[in-house]
């Protein structure tokens, strides 16, 4: 791996575009290496993983109202729609916009943490939509996703977003917009000129994870890859894009990052050297925020040693900066305490998971969040004597770059009403590479069929996982395979009627 350090440039200055990151990024996307074994392995897991929670959230109103969209823009060859039969086919922007909803909406699939936070199965998506829609073979779609991850993951340990209250998709759009790229072959200026125009449009704020959060979050990455996917079209037709996007003047580092003289240091793959970012990558086993999946975990643990739980008097979780600001009493957010909250938001209220880890001894992607669940008294009670703290050796161990010492977890001390405690402490999900039990592929195989279950047919599953075990063999215009169908009555619905339908009405 090879640092690349950039600043702001004032526009007296000149800065070869060989220099910029976006042309670093492109080269790396340009560059033909091949995707070693372990990596092809890993990206066929994380297309089994997306697809086994989007088929849990298929039914969802957000996920559904999604795909009504995309279903108004039927196009030829197009790409295909999850719940949807493989040969309705839309336009691929638009069926990245289906499928980037549906993937996230439970907040389910896999992570990477560093400076940034990020979901990089995000790029799945898009990059599958473009090759669906312009006939690419499995090996394609393979160099493609290797690059996305490779790229989020780079940029994410490189550049923080949230301290300067700017959304991750901003390293989704050009992560995607560089995938794309790959699978297409594109030449680096298109892809260069592409992954600028991608970063300029998917730059938004984190409003939409903060105070009462919204079905937004779902839509929020869908909506990257739709904008990735539109710029790579853009640029293909010979359309430029701001430049240089992030070292400009009146750029992304100037004005919505650290300042003017503000230094960013991020690591790239050299040329001629394999993309393997995936790996450092990791799922969920538990559908809630990624900084509660050690605390679940440890939940689970501590639940029989604690017993009776009406005797707590408090809880203290003390952990890293972000979970503590984040999903922690540290955001300063009331909606995080509020039985009448959203799943949103709930799902960022380590206060609330972790109460209802201890109450039921883990956690389910439907029931842990049912408004009877969250409005249980015994529930309230115990949630509202939960609290957290910043530690600043968790937040050490959360930004480490040792695999040894990465930690996303934290110490619990339970104070019970006679004055006695119990203590435990975990860093990493059992589900992490280096946690207790990794998640292999037996695993990603068993959360499809266990979140697919009702869902899908059996036959459906069993055709679904040939599909994507086989993704490195599929041929030109099989790519189709790696969609599901769901039963017309098992698919929810959108409310009936919005702009692009409004003729049906």
């Amino acid at each position: 791996m090879k640092t690349h350090e950039m600043r702001t440039y004032r526009s007296a200055e000149h800065l070869a575009r060989e220099n910029q990151l976006a042309w670093k990024i492109a080269e790396v996307a340009a560059d033909p290496v091949a995707v070693e074994a372990d990596v092809v392995e890993m990206i066929v897991n994380r297309v089994i993983d997306n697809a086994a929670v989007a088929a849990a959230s298929v039914a969802r109103r957000p996920v559904a109202s999604a795909r009504a969209q995309a279903l108004c823009h039927p196009y030829a060859p197009g790409a295909t729609v999850f719940g949807v039969a493989a040969d309705t086919r839309v336009s691929p922007e638009w069926a990245a916009w289906a499928n980037g909803t549906a993937v996230r909406e439970l907040d389910f699939h896999d992570t990477f943490l560093a400076a940034e936070y990020s979901h990089p199965g995000d790029n799945i998506p898009p990059i599958l939509a473009v090759a669906q829609h312009c006939g690419l073979s499995g090996a394609d779609l393979i160099r493609g996703l290797a690059t996305g991850y490779e790229i989020q993951v780079d940029l994410v340990k490189g550049i923080c977003l949230h301290e300067h209250k700017i959304d991750h998709i901003a390293h989704l759009g050009p992560s995607a917009a560089a995938g794309i790229g790959t699978a297409l072959n594109l030449p680096v200026e298109v892809i260069y000129q592409a992954i600028q125009q991608a970063l300029h449009v998917t730059t938004t704020t984190r409003q939409s994870r903060k105070g009462e959060i919204s079905s937004w979050k779902a839509y929020a990455p869908a909506f990257a890859g739709k904008m990735a996917i539109e710029a790579v079209d853009r640029v293909m037709r010979g359309e430029g894009a701001p430049s240089p996007a992030w070292e400009g003047e009146d750029g992304f580092i100037a004005w919505m990052l650290g300042g003017p003289e503000a230094v960013y240091h991020v690591p790239l793959p050299e040329t001629g050297e394999t993309k393997r970012a995936i790996l450092d990558t990791y799922t969920k086993e538990h559908s809630a925020e990624y900084q509660s999946q050690a605390l679940i975990d440890l939940a689970r643990r501590m639940g029989p040693k604690i017993g009776d739980l009406s005797k707590v008097k408090s809880i203290l979780i003390e952990t890293s900066h972000h979970t503590h600001n984040v999903i922690g009493t540290g955001a300063n957010d009331p909606q995080k305490m509020d039985p009448t909250a959203s799943r949103e938001t709930l799902d960022h209220s380590i206060m609330y998971i972790f109460a209802v880890a201890l109450e039921d001894g883990g956690w389910h992607h439907v029931a842990s969040y049912t408004p009877e669940r969250a409005q249980r008294p015994s529930t309230v009670a115990l949630w509202h004597k939960i609290s957290t703290a910043e530690d600043p050796e968790w937040t050490r161990r959360y930004h480490a770059r040792d695999p040894k010492e990465k930690a996303f977890g934290g110490r619990v001390t339970v104070t019970l009403d006679d004055g006695s405690k119990i203590v435990d402490e975990l860093a990493l999900a059992d589900a992490h590479p280096d946690g207790a039990r990794p998640f292999v592929r037996s695993n990603y195989i068993h959360k499809f069929l266990t979140l697919s279950e009702g869902v899908l047919s059996a036959a459906e599953q069993r055709r679904f996982l040939e599909a994507a075990e086989g993704l490195a063999e599929l041929k030109p215009g099989d790519l189709g395979q790696l969609n599901f169908a769901v039963e017309a009555d098992r698919l929810g619905a959108a409310r009936p009627h919005g702009i692009f339908d409004w003729r049906a009405k």
